[in-house]
């Protein structure tokens, strides 16, 4: 494993796009802002390009099961071909295939960073990026099934990806045997920043001066890139919504969930909310 594989993985809409911006900034070291169309982390996990480039032909012929098993040797072989360390976004849950080998090759990674956001606030934006109501947006945070990608018509570029529920994700990820994951709640990352994407930078194995790190965060706020959105758009927002960066705040749930969407999300997900301080000692929603 010359340079091993970093993923930044999470749920969608819980942060990735911020952090990744962040790690941009973090490692250019720029006088300006970082681009938000062109990130200098690698590609997705679920890459369809990245995976024919590896495999000297084109997948698209191939069925899901068939580039499941396909996907750990991608990895393995990216990590042993590369010198230095990849920084890899993943929306999949971390899983071993029938094999026994995990699905992300737990030999090619050498860590993993999870980002984690409160289930209700992830439950108004999930709604809004995927042009959706609310109640279909909980409706698949609830699904155990739930896959991205499942049929091609979607995500042409990318790979299904299985993720499940929205606390078998987390679980999946935070429970993971023999990884090395390093837990990122969005929360804190508003909070107490500096804390936070220092301890981050420094799991990943990147600068962690002080002025660095708060330069690369001051230029990874929310209201910079959603300035760049509207000035000169974003190629990862969906077509069918105006806005990929919409709040970039948390508690917003409380303006727009009512209390029956309030009480299907805690009620399928209490023991994973209780677990990373999403209930208090009353299992109310904090």
């Amino acid at each position: 494993m010359p340079g091993g594989l970093y993923w930044l993985a999470s749920y969608p809409k819980s942060g990735n796009t911020w952090f990744r911006s962040f790690l941009h900034n973090l490692v250019t070291e720029a006088e300006v802002p970082a681009d938000i169309n062109t990130l200098a982390t690698d590609a997705i996990a679920s890459s369809r390009g990245w995976m024919d480039e590896v495999l000297g032909f084109d997948s698209a012929d191939l069925s899901a099961e068939e580039m499941d098993r396909l996907r750990p040797d991608i990895y393995a072989w990216t990590a042993r071909e590369t010198e230095a360390p990849g920084y890899h976004k993943v929306h999949d849950a971390w899983r071993v295939l029938p094999d026994g080998r995990a699905l992300l090759d737990a030999q090619a990674t050498r860590g993993a960073v999870y980002l984690l956001r409160n289930p209700l606030d992830v439950a108004v934006s999930l709604a809004n990026h995927n042009a959706i109501d609310i109640d279909t947006a909980i409706t698949e945070m609830n699904d155990s099934a739930h896959a991205l990608a499942r049929n091609r018509r979607g995500l042409p570029g990318q790979v299904r990806q299985i993720m499940g529920s929205w606390s078998d994700h987390v679980t999946s990820w935070a429970d993971a045997p023999d990884l090395d994951c390093h837990l990122l709640r969005y929360e804190d990352m508003q909070e107490d920043p500096q804390r936070v994407f220092t301890a981050a930078a420094r799991f990943l194995g990147l600068p962690d001066a002080p002025d660095r790190i708060a330069k690369a965060i001051r230029f990874s706020r929310f209201d910079t890139l959603a300035r760049q959105e509207a000035e000169q758009g974003f190629r990862e927002r969906p077509a069918k919504v105006r806005r990929f960066f919409r709040e970039g705040r948390s508690g917003g749930w409380r303006r727009h969930l009512t209390p029956d969407q309030v009480d299907r999300i805690v009620t399928a997900h209490a023991a994973t909310m209780r677990r990373f301080g999403y209930l208090d000692e009353s299992a109310g929603p904090v």
